[in-house]
């Protein structure tokens, strides 16, 4: 019997996972709070049309406010929804790897030997869906960090505590 890769965290059965290279995808309870991010498109988007029609003296401003406002969140939702379809992360033995977006793409690489050190980060909503953000704090300038936001809490201990020990074992 072959024994698991250390470097495997504990990955929930409910998740999705690129066939290329171990690429795994964030917990299905992660969409809830992408959409509920991307519903807050609403809020500046209803304000803004509240404020044109006062400007612009239109007919029916509460109901061109409301339909903007509605157009907004849907839309809102539409980009949290592809923004969590369109999110992987990588955890091997040189470091850790986080690739997002379609259109607009980003792929970052975190060297081993450039972690700094590691936090969890849980914020009310994060807790309710019981994910968590793995913040990967990297040297270089004073900002230099990776979020990596819809963890699995259970699975964002176990990155932390994996990197940690990389980390630990590459500095030796």
């Amino acid at each position: 019997m072959s024994q698991p890769d250390p470097l495997s965290p504990p990955i929930d059965p409910g998740h999705r996972a690129d066939a290329s290279a171990g690429w795994r995808s964030l917990p299905p309870q992660a969409r809830s709070l992408f959409v509920l991010s991307g519903l807050m498109l609403a809020l500046p988007a209803g304000f803004a049309a509240r404020v044109l029609t006062r400007v612009f003296d239109l007919p029916y401003p509460w109901s061109t406010s409301l339909a903007i406002a509605l157009l907004g969140a849907a839309f809102g939702a539409w980009l949290g929804l592809r923004r969590y379809r369109h999110t992987r992360w990588l955890l091997d033995a040189d470091g850790f790897s986080l690739r997002k977006g379609r259109m607009w793409q980003s792929d970052t690489r975190v060297p081993v030997n450039r972690v700094q050190h590691l936090d969890l980060r849980r914020g009310p909503l994060e807790r309710r869906y019981g994910l968590a953000t793995l913040v990967i704090h990297t040297a270089g300038t004073r900002d230099s960090a990776v979020n990596v936001g819809g963890l699995d809490a259970g699975d964002a201990e176990a990155l932390r505590d994996l990197l940690a020990r990389q980390v630990e074992h590459d500095r030796r």
